[in-house]
C-alpha cells in the first residue's frame, strides 16, 4: 500500500530514538542514546508544579503563557545576558522548544525559500523546514575539531535563503560556537538580511570555563534573532514540555500566530513552576554545569581508555565519539549491535545529516545519567578493548 504521509515528509519514520531505546530495553543495555537525564529536576520545582493542580491550573492557560513565566522569562534575559524584553510582547510560551523551532519555521518560511543550518543538526530540524514547505541547505561541521567554515556558511546562503538556524551550544556535537564564530554568522545574516532562530536550549550546560554568547547580544542581531530555550534541559523537565520564544514584537507575533493552531497554548500547572526555576540562584546554573562536566568526563575517559578518538565536549548533553579504529564503517549497523554485543545504547551521527558517508564511524552518546549508570556504561564499553 502506498503512504498516505504526504512526500515531503515521508523521509522522515519512526526516530532513531525510539528503535534504539527498544533495543535498550530488549537487551538490558545502559541506554545512553536519547538526551534525557534519569533524574528529577528541584524538587521545589516539583512541589509548585504540583500545587498548581490542586489550586486550579487546569484550564487553558493565555495565549502567550501565564503572565509569571513570561514576566521570568525576560528577567533572566536579562539578568544572565543584559537582553532588555517586553514580557506583553517579545515572549511566548510554547508547547517545548521542539514546537518553538515548528512555529518559527512556518511562520517565516515561504514554500521553496530557502534554511541553511549546521549540520550534524538536531532531527526535528529538517522535518520541521519540509513542514514549512522549505528547502533545506547545509553547512558541515567535520570532525574532530567541528570548526565552522565561513566560507561554506557564505556558499550555502542564496537570494531564496530566509533564515539561518543555529543551535549552539550544539546538539549532537556538544561544540559551544566561540565568540569569533558567531560574529561570522551574524555578518552573513545581517549582510543577506536572514532572520537568525537560535536554538539554545543548552544554553546553561557549558564547560571548562567557556562562555555562551546568545546570538541577540551581538551588534545589529536583536532586531532579526528569534531566541529558544526550554525547561527541559536546563532544569532536567525534559516531560514538561514547556518552552519559550523571545525577539521583535513583529517576529514572536509571526511564531505566535502559528502556535496558536498548533497547540493553541501551553501547559498551565508547569508554568509558575517554570518561573521559579529561572528564578534560582547562579548557584544552581553552575553547579549543573560542573556536575555534568564531571559525568562527561567520566564517559570520555572510558571511550579514550578503549582507543575511541572524541570530538571536544564543550556543553550539552552529547559526546561523539569515531569508532573507525574498531573497524567501523557502518555505525547505523554498529549502534544496531552495540546493545547485544556491549550492553550499551548510541545513536549514529548519520540520522542528523543529510550526506552519511563522512560520518559513517561517528556515534552520539549521551551523558546526563547518574554517575553510577556512567560508570557501569564504562565498564561495559571496556569490553571493546578485547573485542
Amino acid at each position: 500500500m502506498t503512504s498516505p504521509l504526504v512526500a515531503r515528509l515521508q523521509p522522515f519514520g519512526t526516530t532513531v530514538f525510539a528503535e534504539m531505546t527498544q533495543r535498550a530495553l530488549r537487551f538490558d543495555a545502559v541506554n545512553l542514546g536519547q538526551g534525557f537525564p534519569d533524574t528529577d529536576g528541584p524538587a521545589a520545582m516539583v512541589e509548585i508544579a504540583a500545587r498548581g493542580l490542586h489550586e486550579g491550573l487546569n484550564q487553558y492557560a493565555p495565549a502567550r503563557g501565564l503572565p509569571v513565566l513570561r514576566e521570568a522569562v525576560a528577567e533572566h534575559q536579562e539578568r544572565f545576558y543584559g537582553i532588555p524584553l517586553d514580557p506583553q510582547t517579545q515572549v511566548l510560551v510554547t508547547v517545548g522548544a521542539t514546537e518553538a523551532i515548528a512555529a518559527s519555521l512556518i511562520a517565516l518560511v515561504e514554500p521553496g525559500d530557502e534554511v541553511v543550518m549546521v549540520e550534524p543538526y538536531y532531527d526535528s530540524y529538517a522535518a520541521c523546514v519540509a513542514m514549512a514547505g522549505g528547502v533545506l541547505r547545509t553547512v558541515p561541521l567535520r570532525f574532530p575539531d567541528l570548526a565552522l567554515d565561513v566560507a561554506a556558511l557564505r556558499a550555502a546562503v542564496s537570494d531564496r535563503t530566509r533564515v539561518l538556524l543555529l543551535n549552539t551550544p550544539h546538539n549532537p556535537t556538544g561544540k559551544v560556537f566561540s565568540r569569533a564564530e558567531l560574529e561570522q554568522v551574524a555578518q552573513v545574516a545581517r549582510e543577506h538580511d536572514l532572520v537568525v532562530v537560535a536554538d539554545e536550549v543548552y544554553e546553561h550546560l557549558v564547560f571548562d570555563g567557556l562562555q555562551h554568547v546568545p546570538v541577540a547580544t551581538l551588534p545589529g542581531m536583536a532586531e532579526r534573532t528569534l531566541t529558544i530555550s526550554s525547561v527541559g534541559k536546563t532544569f532536567s523537565f525534559t516531560g514538561w514540555k514547556t518552552g519559550w520564544v523571545t525577539g521583535p514584537a513583529e517576529l514572536v507575533d509571526a511564531v505566535a500566530a502559528v502556535k496558536q493552531f498548533l497547540t493553541f497554548v501551553g501547559v498551565s500547572h508547569v508554568q509558575p513552576a517554570t518561573a521559579h526555576g529561572l528564578r534560582m540562584p547562579d548557584e544552581f546554573f553552575a553547579g549543573l554545569a560542573s556536575d555534568l562536566q564531571a559525568r562527561r568526563d567520566v564517559l570520555v575517559e572510558a571511550l579514550t581508555d578503549v582507543g575511541v578518538p572524541v570530538s571536544p565536549c564543550q556543553g550539552t548533553y552529547f559526546v561523539i565519539a569515531d569508532f573507525a579504529p574498531h573497524g567501523v564503517t557502518d555505525a547505523v549497523d554498529f549502534c544496531r549491535r552495540l546493545p547485544e554485543e556491549v550492553g550499551v545504547v548510541g545513536v549514529p551521527v548519520s540520522v542528523f545529516v543529510q550526506e552519511p558517508e563522512p560520518v559513517a564511524s561517528l556515534v552520539r552518546f549521551a551523558f546526563c545519567k547518574r554517575e553510577e549508570v556512567l560508570r557501569e556504561a564504562a565498564r561495559r564499553l571496556h569490553g571493546l578493548a578485547r573485542a
